[in-house]
């Protein structure tokens, strides 16, 4: 699905299909998808591994040519063992840092595993099929809020209580798009996301570890 279907479907959703009397812009609308698609990608990311260099004596390593990060989930380092060795690394800024006893040499390849931001556009999306009804739901929601809003106090052809039914429909819509970003929520995953054995065992409140 691109931009253009989304709008299509998102004004069939909002009974706003008069082209010669638009509720909304395509401007506005493309804004309401654009929310909907940013909340929806802090949720569930786009995942994404790209392959960065080391500096001879570094431990650092800089992530700012990396497209709208979201969260770096993994870092696989050295790059090529099997089964992978996952470093452990801290982040600051644009800066990833390897916490590791030894520095890296000069061109030692480091794999990056990470969340962005998904894209919807006139080329196409990012947004796997199943999640797009909830992209409609958020964007149907924060454009039918919006305009109850500008609506209120103002003269309207359907009714003075047209502003009240889109504020009313509007946030059910939005209830279901944030019910359903908290069911999607990679903080939610049944699925481990740790890829990396820690350094050092989990305390436990029954079992003493020793000194």
């Amino acid at each position: 699905m691109n931009l253009s279907q989304m709008r299509a479907r998102l004004r069939t959703d909002l009974h706003d299909e008069d082209s010669a009397s638009y509720r909304w812009t395509d401007g506005e609308l493309d804004r309401h998808i654009g929310r909907a698609v940013r909340e929806l990608s802090l949720a569930v990311p786009l995942e994404n591994k790209t392959t960065l260099y080391t500096s001879d004596g570094s431990r650092d390593l800089s992530i700012a040519g990396l497209g709208d990060v979201v969260a770096v989930e993994a870092v696989e380092y050295p790059a090529g063992s099997y089964p992978p060795a996952y470093a452990r690394f801290s982040l600051w800024g644009d800066t990833l840092s390897l916490l590791t006893d030894a520095a890296p040499a000069e061109g030692e390849e480091v794999n990056v595993y990470y969340g962005a931001l998904h894209t919807l556009d006139g080329d196409g999306s990012t947004l796997p099929p199943a999640l797009e009804e909830l992209v409609a739901a958020g964007a149907a929601g924060y454009a039918a809020v919006e305009w109850a809003s500008f609506a209120t106090n103002r003269t309207n052809l359907g009714g003075e209580h047209v502003w009240r039914d889109y504020l009313t429909w509007g946030q059910d819509r939005l209830s279901a798009f944030m019910k359903g970003l908290s069911r999607c929520s990679r903080k939610n995953a049944v699925r481990s996301r740790r890829l990396y054995r820690p350094v050092e065992p989990m305390r436990s409140r029954t079992a003493d570890w020793g000194p």
